[in-house]
Order: C-alpha cells, then sequence, then structure tokens
C-alpha cells in the first residue's frame, strides 16, 4: 500500500530531524494505536508501547498485550487506576465526562515521562474522523509529537488495519476510548462512524448534505465549530498599538 510507505517514511524523516531515538505510543487496545504501533514499527527499530489500565476493562490491555507480541513491540504495563483514585479523592467532585478526561491526562503524563527517559517521540493515535469534531481530550489522548493518522478517516484506519493484519479481536470490538465501563465511541457521540464519515467527506469535499438526517448534518459541524480550540495551539491575544 503506497501510503503506508508515504506514512512510514515520513515517521523516519521527523525522528531523523529530531535527534530522539525512537517511538513512544499508548496502546490502548483499540484499533488506532495498533495501526499507529504497526506502521511506527517500520519506521524505527526502537518503539516502546505503554499500556496504562485505569478502572478500565482488563480486556483492553489483554488485547493490546497480544497485539504487542504479534508485532514484537516493546511493552509495559502501568496501572493508573491508584493515581486517579488519589486524584479523584484530593480534587472537588466532578461531572463524568470531567472526572473521565482525567485518565486520559493520566496517561499523556505517564506516556511523556516514559518518553523523556528513553528519548523518544510521542506518536498520537486520533483519526481525522475524531480529530475533526474535537472527539479527544485535550492536553490527554490529544497530546502528541506527531499524528501519522490524523488525515485518515474511520473507515480508512479499518482499511490500514485490514492490509497491516492487526489482531481481529482489536478490529472487530467496538470503538471505545476506555473513559468508563461500557462507553464506546459512537454511543457517546450519538452517531456511528459511518454516518459521521459520510457527513465530513461530503463536508470536506462541498458536496450537498440533502441526503443525510439534517439534525446530525447541523450536530457534526456545531462540534467542529466548538472544538476548534482544541485543534491547535492556545491563541495568543495580539495587543495593538493605542494612539
Amino acid at each position: 500500500m503506497k501510503v503506508l510507505n508515504e506514512i512510514i517514511k515520513w515517521l523516519k524523516f521527523k525522528l531523523k530531524n529530531s535527534g530522539m531515538k525512537g517511538f513512544a505510543i499508548g496502546l490502548s487496545g483499540g484499533v488506532d494505536s495498533a495501526v499507529v504501533a504497526a506502521i511506527a514499527s517500520s519506521a524505527s527499530k526502537n518503539i516502546f508501547g505503554l499500556i496504562m489500565p485505569c478502572l478500565s476493562n482488563s480486556e483492553d490491555a489483554e488485547h493490546a498485550v497480544r497485539f504487542a507480541k504479534k508485532f514484537k513491540i516493546k511493552y509495559q504495563i502501568l496501572d493508573l487506576s491508584p493515581v486517579y483514585e488519589t486524584y479523584l479523592k484530593i480534587l472537588p467532585k466532578a461531572d463524568k465526562l470531567t472526572a473521565a478526561n482525567l485518565k486520559s491526562r493520566l496517561r499523556m503524563c505517564a506516556l511523556y515521562h516514559f518518553a523523556g527517559l528513553k528519548k523518544l517521540m510521542v506518536l498520537g493515535t486520533g483519526n481525522k474522523s475524531e480529530c475533526s469534531i474535537g472527539y479527544f481530550t485535550k492536553y490527554g489522548d490529544g497530546g502528541s509529537d506527531l499524528l501519522p493518522i490524523a488525515d485518515f478517516y474511520k473507515w480508512e484506519v479499518y482499511d490500514l488495519a485490514n492490509y497491516l493484519k492487526i489482531n481481529e479481536e482489536i478490529i472487530n470490538k467496538p470503538p471505545s476510548a476506555g473513559l468508563w465501563q461500557g462507553q464506546t465511541d459512537e454511543a457517546e457521540m450519538g452517531i456511528s462512524y459511518n454516518e459521521l464519515d459520510a457527513i465530513l467527506e461530503a463536508i470536506e469535499k462541498k458536496k450537498k448534505l440533502t441526503g443525510f438526517d439534517k439534525s446530525k448534518v447541523i450536530k457534526i459541524k456545531s462540534m467542529i465549530e466548538k472544538s476548534e480550540h482544541k485543534r491547535g495551539t492556545s491563541e495568543i491575544f495580539k495587543k495593538r498599538e493605542l494612539s
């Protein structure tokens, strides 16, 4: 697949210019992180996968371990549950989503800690579908040095996963950020990835949207607009000369 070679070439170039020694990736047991890790393993021999359960489904960690072994990726399991529970005790009580986002931010901190120790670049695992509507945690899973698949819709990620022969148990399970027990991406977003991708592609290519559910089109456009601040660095106020 030509596009895979292009990603690998890009990763090699970025790594060489960075002066770092390889890549660090958070392995969630999901398809996005598996695809990124598999591609990265062709760009560098020095790949480190960090598996970070945090009061999460034990099956996800098991899937991540089996994936890492299949692709011969060095990995470590770091259970963040005790740290997370301590934070919940000392911080003000929060709503379900705010508390869940803390998990993602703890994972980012842990991943960057190991990356710093090992002189590695952190690879993000966000895809185009999620990045477009802001379906990620700012300074959580949104924190990374490089985003290899952020220009690929979810359906394209699955195409890559099948081509790379990612473990079927990972490809076949419902996508989930692992924020709480039973959480799935599609249920939380209120739309299937197939619908989301179709609408996003139509918007990108400036096609007519009359064939889609109007309420879902409005919802997605609103999500794109409201999450703009999540897709860049913090905006800087520019002072002007006052007379």
